[in-house]
């Protein structure tokens, strides 16, 4: 008789503490196999070092890792609280691949009926997105903006091969600029939203063809 070992670890990353107090305080039930909410950080600097130091444990070092937390939306149209599913991640460093893309986008349809969803390329800056630079981003195919998710998924990849993901919140977009997330409608729209995709996030880790030993 063939014995399967224990599920592989899911690794949701994070950046600001917002982000985090909105995951840590949605539903946390539902989750095949271990489950660590990461905040690491603001910027693609922080979040390659928790990373890259978190995945250096034993018990994390074949985890999946989804990259979450807010975005600004680049095209226009899009609306504070629409969610970005990435394709794939990019930065001037190289682009990862996402897993299981169709699978999140129909999981957070289901979860969150009523939202828009958008599916493409998600990219990163160094620094906060305004104005003509959003334009400049969406020439080069990009549908939405932040600073971590990029960083996230080259790290963990590098690591060790392993499913990855991404999935933001739009906080901001072309039509609805926001100067401090939380202050208006927008953000508390975001933080709402971001509180609700744990379970969707979970289906995705349970779907997955995950490596075994």
């Amino acid at each position: 008789m063939s014995t399967q070992s224990a599920p592989v670890p899911l690794l949701v990353a994070c950046a600001l503490g917002i982000e985090h107090l909105a995951l840590r305080s949605g539903d946390r039930g539902g989750a095949d196999g271990p489950v660590t909410v990461l905040r690491t950080g603001m910027g693609p600097a922080a979040a390659e070092r928790s990373v890259t130091r978190v995945l250096a444990d034993p018990a994390l070092g074949e985890a999946a890792v989804l990259a979450t937390g807010f975005c600004a939306g680049l095209a226009p149209g899009m609306h504070p609280g629409d969610l970005v599913v990435a394709d794939e991640t990019r930065d001037p460093r190289g682009t990862v691949p996402c897993v299981g893309t169709d699978l999140l986008v129909k999981e957070l349809v289901r979860t969150l009926p009523g939202r828009t969803v958008h599916t493409g390329p998600l990219t990163g800056s160094d620094h906060v997105v305004r104005g003509h630079e959003r334009s400049d981003l969406l020439a080069t195919g990009a549908i939405a903006v932040d600073m971590e998710s990029a960083a996230t998924l080259l790290s963990a990849v590098r690591a060790g091969e392993r499913p990855v993901a991404a999935v933001r919140v739009v906080v901001d977009a072309p039509e609805h600029e926001l100067v401090r997330i939380g202050t208006v409608r927008g953000g508390i729209s975001a933080f709402r939203v971001l509180r609700s995709v744990l379970p969707a996030f979970y289906e995705w880790h349970r779907s997955l063809l995950l490596p075994r030993r």
